[in-house]
């Protein structure tokens, strides 16, 4: 055990996860790829959970950083903030949500506590809509609409979270049908559900769930869903804290997979627009937004230097097309690992859209999930020089890959070659 690991655990939670057997220091990075303290190379197919978004220690960004701060670090949202109005008007007309507003918070657990509110104070309902396998984030009331039990410490809430099908398309009791039927039977289910209870505030839903283990509904799920929202007044709230900001190639959001329906009701945003700076908020209709009737700040959200490094960060992403570099690179990296996994039986599935992607794995000749297997890969892939992640609502039995949206297909290749090797290794 390293100094720094006996230091950590003698002062740090139990609770607060540590990857590998031997967990490791990172302190710099460069690109895609960073380094630990011993000096060992990686390449990063994670991004500090999908947070590092266009590159490490990208120039733009380090450069607004430092501008900023040597300006100034800190004013709070009582004074004007010319960055964060210039940010605000930047997502808002992205967000695709007319006359939007927009509110920064410090990250996506206190976004979607922030659209909950929201919802809850607009519709006088504190029983929310949430999916199965979801996952939403770590305060009190985000663990409460939490539909994995694996993130989800308590029971206690203050909301009544009531939870429907439709986030898992490979497993559960509507697995074995076509999309469309598929989508019937979670819209019959969602309608019957209505019948039962009173009038809920809102549906949360992540287009892609995350720490779910990219698993997603057939596009237009949501659109359907949101018909039968809209006759009875329930908003729809998209958590894209994950799939915002083109990471799924496609789309700019994930809410647009499903987007007959127009636009949802609200947004939530986090991760990658700050590329590692505290950066999440919530967008939603200025009718919504400012249904609140007392006062509020924020003394950290939409901090000066944070409003600075998403201003040069979205302007990279899309000065650069990053959205269709992680359509084209990630179509070849997808491919690449599909193709391996036709070879080995420990894989059940390959899934994703873009630079989000997932490898589920089970035990070879079965459908159980295989979580020392899981844990074996992202041990073996360490071991030569790749990041990845893991989750899944079965027992964390998901590979999670996420590189910075600028990944080369060189550096796709290298990945998946050293992928190949760890599965071979570690389920066979």
């Amino acid at each position: 055990m390293t100094d720094l690991y006996a230091r950590h655990k003698a002062v740090l939670p139990d609770w607060l996860a540590l990857y590998y057997e031997d967990p490791i220091e990172i302190t710099h990075g460069e690109g895609r790829h960073v380094w630990d303290a011993k000096g060992n190379k990686y390449l990063d197919f994670f991004g500090g959970i999908l947070t590092t978004m266009t590159a490490h220690a990208l120039p733009e960004v380090t450069k607004a950083v430092s501008e900023q701060a040597g300006r100034i670090i800190h004013s709070s949202t009582l004074y004007l903030n010319r960055s964060m109005v210039e940010l605000a008007e930047r997502i808002a007309h992205l967000s695709g949500i007319p006359d939007a507003r927009v509110f920064f918070t410090t990250s996506g657990t206190e976004a979607n506590d922030t659209a909950l509110l929201l919802a809850t104070a607009y519709r006088q309902s504190n029983q929310i809509l949430a999916m199965r396998n979801s996952y939403h984030g770590r305060s009190f009331t985000t663990v409460g609409i939490t539909g994995n039990k694996g993130w989800s410490p308590t029971s206690l809430s203050p909301l009544q979270t009531l939870y429907v099908h439709g986030g898992v398309r490979t497993r559960g009791p509507y697995a074995d049908l076509s999309d469309d039927e598929f989508i019937a039977a979670c819209v019959a289910d969602l309608e019957d559900l209505l019948g039962h209870v009173r009038s809920p505030a809102a549906l949360i839903a992540e287009p892609i769930q995350g720490v779910g283990g990219f698993t997603a509904p057939p596009d237009g799920l949501f659109a359907a869903f949101r018909e039968v929202l809209r006759e009875r007044g329930i908003l729809w709230i998209s958590d894209e804290v994950q799939t915002g900001w083109g990471r799924t190639g496609e789309h700019f959001w994930g809410w647009q997979a499903h987007a007959a329906s127009g636009p949802p009701d609200m947004l939530t945003f986090a991760k990658g627009i700050g590329n590692g700076t505290s950066i999440g908020g919530v967008v939603a209709s200025a009718e919504i937004m400012n249904c609140l009737d007392s006062n509020s700040i924020s003394t950290f959200g939409g901090s000066p230097v944070t409003m600075a490094a998403g201003l040069a960060n979205l302007t990279y992403l899309l000065e650069h097309d990053l959205q269709g570099n992680a359509r084209r690179v990630g179509g070849l990296l997808i491919e690449r690992l599909r193709a391996i996994a036709a070879q080995l039986d420990g894989v059940r599935e390959v899934r994703g859209r873009g630079l989000m992607i997932g490898i589920e794995l089970v035990k070879p000749g079965t459908d159980e999930a295989n979580p020392e297997g899981a844990a074996a890969v992202l041990e073996a892939a360490r071991e030569e020089g790749l990041l990845i992640g893991k989750g899944g609502g079965h027992n964390t039995s998901v590979l999670r890959i996420a590189p910075p949206l600028s990944l080369t297909v060189a550096e796709a290749e290298e990945g998946a070659a050293i992928l190949e090797r760890a599965l071979r290794r570690a389920t066979q």
